[in-house]
Order: C-alpha cells, then sequence, then structure tokens
C-alpha cells in the first residue's frame, strides 16, 4: 500500500469514526458541548487521539535558549537552515496540527489546522501559543468566524477553503520605477470561501488564530515536499510533511527585519487579497477584508508592516535582496519579500494579522538600501527617498502611531511570527523539524 493509499484509508477510517461519534439521525454534527472540560483540554486530547503528543506547559518536550528566541512554545522543532542551495525549503518548522471540520454545501468535510495565538493568557499558556489579547476586537466586525464544538471535542467552523486550485503568477512589466510588482496576473493556489476567516470565536468568546492547512481538496503551498525540489506541492495529499497520523505538520518559514535585525521567522498562511495570497503562497481569504480596521493603530485587531514594492533584486553587497518585486520575479516564491515588521510577539499590541503599508522606492535600484526597521522607513519617507506605494488605497496617512507618513493599501496577510534568532542559531536545527 503506498504512502497515499494509506493516508486516505486513515483519513476515511477517521471520517467514519467521528461521524459514528458524533452525528445524529439526519447526517450532522452534533455540536452538544461538553461544559466539564476546559476548550484547552478538548483540543489537547484531540492530539493526544490523532497519534501526537500534547503540549504540556508544565514539562514541555521542547525547551529554547534565548539565542533561538522561540515565540511559539508549542512548536515541535524548527530547521534555522536558510541556505537553500543545501536546503530547498529553506527554514521550517513543525507544528501541532488539529482535525476538525469545515462548513460545505455538500455537508461537513474534514479540515486540518494549526493554531499560534489566542486572545486569552491562559488559553495561551496551556495551547503553547501566543498571547495577543487585541484579537478581541474583531469579535463582531463580520470579519470573524465563529466555531463550535462536536460532542467529541472537535470544532466545526462555518466557513471552508478549497486547495485545489494551481498557483500562477505573471509579473508585471516596466512602470517607471517598478518593475514585477504589481503582478500583471495573479491566481491563488488556495481559497476560502466567503464564510472562513482564521480569526476564529470559540464558544467562550475567546479568539484563536486558526490557519488551515489540509483538507480533502490538497494542502497549503507552505508545506514543503522533500522528495521534490522543495517548492512543488501540487495539493498532493501523500507528503511526508502533512502527517494526520502524528497530528503534525511542516511550513515553511519567511525572513523579514524587525527593529534593525534580520531573521524575523514567520509563516504565511492566508491573505485578504489575491496578490499577497499568490505571491506568498497563502490562502485567498476575503473575508479578512472586513477586519478593524486597516490603516490604524493601535486601533482595531490588526498591526501594520511595511513591505517594498520596488527593493533591490540583484545582492550587491552581501545583504540580500528584498522586496514584493524580488518574490514576484523568483520562481515558485524561493524569493522572500523580506518585509519590515515594528515590533514581535513579546509585545501586547502584537497580534498576527498584518495590515500592509507597502512603501515604493524613487531612487535607482543599485542605490536602494535594504530596509531594516520602521525608523529607517520614516526617516527615507521624510527625505523623499521612499514614498507610500501609488496603488495604497488610502490617499493621506491615518491614525497610525508607527507611521505618519505611510499609508496603508488595504492588504490584510495572516503572518504569524514563530522565531527571531540570533546569528549563531543559523544553521542549526531544533527538536524535529521535519515529519
Amino acid at each position: 500500500m503506498t504512502m497515499k493509499n494509506l493516508k486516505t484509508l486513515l483519513l476515511s477510517i477517521s471520517v467514519l469514526t467521528l461521524f459514528a461519534a458524533c452525528s445524529n439521525d439526519d447526517d450532522t454534527i452534533d455540536t452538544t458541548p461538553t461544559p466539564t472540560i476546559s476548550e484547552a483540554d478538548l483540543l489537547l486530547e484531540s492530539i493526544r487521539q490523532d497519534g501526537g503528543i500534547p503540549y504540556d506547559a508544565d514539562n514541555p518536550a521542547l525547551t529554547f535558549t534565548e539565542a533561538q528566541n522561540v515565540f511559539l512554545p508549542s512548536v515541535l522543532g524548527i530547521d534555522y537552515r536558510v541556505d537553500r542551495s543545501v536546503v530547498p525549503a529553506g527554514p521550517t518548522a513543525r507544528f501541532p496540527m488539529f482535525q476538525g471540520w469545515e462548513t460545505t454545501p455538500n455537508g461537513p468535510r474534514e479540515l486540518y489546522y494549526v493554531i499560534t495565538e489566542a486572545s486569552d493568557r491562559e488559553l495561551a499558556r496551556e495551547l503553547g501559543v501566543i498571547f495577543a489579547p487585541r484579537m478581541a476586537d474583531a469579535i463582531g466586525s463580520g470579519g470573524e468566524q465563529n466555531a463550535t464544538w462536536t460532542e467529541d471535542g472537535r470544532l466545526v467552523f462555518e466557513g471552508s477553503v478549497d486547495f485545489s486550485p494551481k498557483r500562477s503568477l505573471v509579473p508585471g512589466g516596466a512602470d517607471g520605477l517598478l518593475f514585477g510588482f504589481p503582478p500583471a496576473e495573479v491566481n491563488p493556489g488556495a481559497i476560502a470561501d466567503a464564510a472562513w476567516s482564521s480569526y476564529v470565536v470559540l464558544p467562550s468568546g475567546i479568539v484563536i488564530n486558526a490557519q488551515p492547512v489540509a483538507n480533502s481538496t490538497g494542502i497549503h503551498d507552505r508545506i514543503p515536499n522533500p522528495e521534490g525540489n522543495g517548492q512543488e506541492q501540487e495539493d498532493d495529499l501523500d507528503n511526508p510533511n502533512f502527517a494526520p497520523d502524528q497530528a503534525a505538520v511542516v511550513m515553511q518559514l519567511l525572513d523579514g527585519w524587525q527593529d534593525g535585525r534580520p531573521y524575523y521567522f514567520h509563516i504565511v498562511t492566508d491573505t485578504s487579497d489575491p496578490a499577497p495570497a499568490t505571491i506568498e503562497l497563502g490562502v485567498f481569504a476575503p473575508r479578512l477584508a472586513q477586519l478593524p480596521s486597516f490603516g490604524l493603530f493601535p486601533g482595531g485587531s490588526m498591526l501594520p508592516f511595511s513591505p517594498t514594492a520596488n527593493g533591490r533584486t540583484i545582492d550587491t553587497d552581501g545583504n540580500g535582496v528584498q522586496g514584493l518585486n524580488a518574490a514576484s520575479l523568483s520562481d515558485r516564491q524561493v524569493q522572500d519579500p523580506t518585509n519590515t515588521f515594528p515590533i514581535d510577539p513579546r509585545d501586547e499590541r502584537y497580534a498576527p494579522m498584518w495590515d500592509a503599508h507597502i512603501t515604493e522606492f524613487t531612487i535607482p535600484e543599485e542605490d536602494r538600501p535594504i530596509l531594516r526597521s520602521f525608523d529607517q522607513i520614516n526617516e527615507l519617507l521624510s527625505d523623499g527617498t521612499l514614498i507610500p506605494f501609488r496603488g495604497n488605497v488610502n490617499p493621506n496617512p491615518l491614525e497610525n502611531s508607527l507611521s505618519d507618513l505611510l499609508t496603508a493599501t488595504g492588504a490584510i496577510i495572516n503572518c504569524p511570527v514563530i522565531t527571531q534568532p540570533d546569528a549563531s542559531v543559523i544553521g542549526t536545527q531544533i527538536g524535529s523539524p521535519r515529519n
């Protein structure tokens, strides 16, 4: 029996078992709650039932050093190797993976997802995820979705995701100082329906960031295929880095800059706009556009970050390349945009939904520096080296305490930050970074 057939059999057995346990006579999922068990216990027990090892806040399987600087204590392993000539997928992390149900026109469908943040401090501690209280501001906005419990402790989501589309991108042509970005054509590799949001409100009222990674239609494009070139997944469930029998999944990490430091490693899971969804291999989830409120900070449930539209595409001094243009021009997103971020997850103003404030250089490419911090961006905006990207939707800066010179584009990207290590850690591994 092939691995793919084995996984298909496991999925089928799981579906039959769960429906036998939690379906009523008309084949709908019984969402009767179990009031004596906490939501954290329900989620952790599901990991055990699926063949994984639940996170134990009092005795974690992995402990991380100050140099590793890991923000998500429940992560099962991190590969800090960045040389793609050695590791084609680049840096990766292995996450606990939960099984639940999504709602489709044809009835419930099994969905796999990861959790990286919670708006409640105690739930975050018990699950080993990031405490992000500002996510609670999403409640009632229309940008969130609600979830219920099955009687055997699985989440049922209102929306669903289709992983079957084939991703493609056509870079844009030259337009003055712009080249490559904006793309001429984008086709995301996964598309969510109008009800899906990764900001999920639990029956308790706590908001979690639950990001979809696989269902029967395929897998997330950020799950690398170790048997290929590290990039081509083609929605193949026969991928050892997607391991429902281990309750674990491996995903690629993207690099970025924060406070002058590199290696701001994060994942990209879903976005409100098809262009960043395609460029960064995420799910196009239009409901995220309703989250409150782009262009504003510290109000709302999101946090500004700054990509550049036309950064350096050739590494002339060993500091790398940067930009949505460099990412658009690369094959299968081998090159990350290496965006610039303002704060890290230990700051309680942090939120995993990032509100894109795109910059545009006004100088020739050979003179463009790598953007490393918001302070630097504001300095370059003030002297005219940078301007707000001409595609940003609001003509004037809104109330944003991080920059009064930069406007927002309106695109929302879900990219939880996992770790920001010291340079001494690069090239090492910890735990089990692969399934």
